[in-house]
């Protein structure tokens, strides 16, 4: 067969086929309820200041707007996104699944899960927040610090379990040093000078080696950060906080996870996972916003939203 035909016969699903989903059930949900779309882009909202219509729940958007304006009086960043009000927003997506089980303090649903993974989750009731970060644990003094979507509380107020979500990404965030040319990607542990984040003082090697991530790195020619970068920070900075990181993404795509021919499981995660020490890994997982939907359907509590949620995101109905 020729190369166009091997294409098809391609064992795994296809990113771009993952995206023409969504595309095509954002567009219809925003036409079924009127809502004004891109001239060429039926699947986004016509402007950035519509985005309360990508959200399901108008007490979710409330929320929302309410907790940017505290941390607008602190000076804390909160920063709604700039596709916010593109239907493929992994933002909106976790606003529309997670943003309801705040508001209606049901993020038990969520934690249970978790521990039925089997995930060193601590005992107690949590309450979730978006948009967590903190310079302080990797000296973070300038720029953008590293932040995490959404993280659970614990009764004491302090972060424990650190979510990322990702929805029609096809990667994790790569170094920006690397991208603008101001790096070649070697490994920096044969010299950590070469590292320019290690020269201002950013802590990200040092907190490498402290959690014993350095022994699985050190063999490699090229910096596992690189490309992987956005990983690396996240679960470290779950680790210095004692909590549990966990991925929240979508079966549908390729990228993250899924399964190989041979039994193997495939995907970014079981490929960083291998870079991971023993030891840390029932505090990490990738958990599927299909499992998120069932077990929130299995509560009996919030037929009201999780129904259009599925819809919106071309999931299939409970029926």
């Amino acid at each position: 067969m020729n190369s166009k035909r091997m294409a098809k016969v391609w064992p795994y699903p296809r990113h771009d086929n993952f995206k023409k989903i969504l595309k095509t059930a954002a567009g219809d949900w925003f036409s079924a309820k009127g809502m004004p779309t891109h001239p060429k882009m039926p699947y986004c909202l016509d402007n950035w200041q519509n985005w309360r219509r990508n959200i399901i729940l108008d007490s979710v958007a409330d929320y929302v707007e309410s907790e940017q304006r505290t941390h607008e009086q602190r000076s804390e960043p909160y920063p709604l996104h700039k596709y916010i009000h593109h239907g493929l927003s992994s933002q909106a997506m976790l606003f529309n699944l997670l943003g309801p089980l705040v508001v209606e303090s049901a993020e038990h649903i969520l934690v249970d899960l978790m521990r039925s993974r089997r995930l060193s989750v601590p005992q107690g009731k949590f309450a979730g927040k978006f948009e967590f970060s903190d310079r302080k644990v990797f000296n973070e003094d300038s720029g953008q610090p590293t932040s995490l979507d959404f993280v659970l509380n614990d009764e004491s107020g302090v972060p424990r379990i650190f979510i990322e979500g990702k929805l029609s990404e096809h990667e994790f965030g790569s170094c920006s040093v690397f991208i603008a040319g101001d790096c070649d990607g070697s490994n920096p542990y044969h010299d950590k000078s070469s590292c320019y984040l290690h020269h201002i003082k950013r802590t990200y090697l040092d907190m490498l080696e402290e959690f014993g991530f350095t022994e699985l790195m050190k063999s490699e020619k090229l910096c596992p950060l690189i490309n992987h970068y956005q990983f690396f920070r996240e679960v470290l900075m779950s680790l210095k906080y004692d909590g549990v990181f966990v991925l929240l993404f979508d079966d549908r795509s390729p990228v993250f996870y899924c399964k190989g021919t041979n039994g193997t499981n495939r995907g970014l995660m079981p490929l960083l996972m291998k870079f991971v020490p023993e030891a840390y890994h029932d505090r990490i997982a990738a958990i599927s916003v299909q499992e998120a939907v069932a077990a929130i359907r299995e509560s009996g509590q919030h037929g009201h939203w999780i129904e259009d949620f599925a819809v919106k995101y071309g999931l299939p109905s409970a029926g």
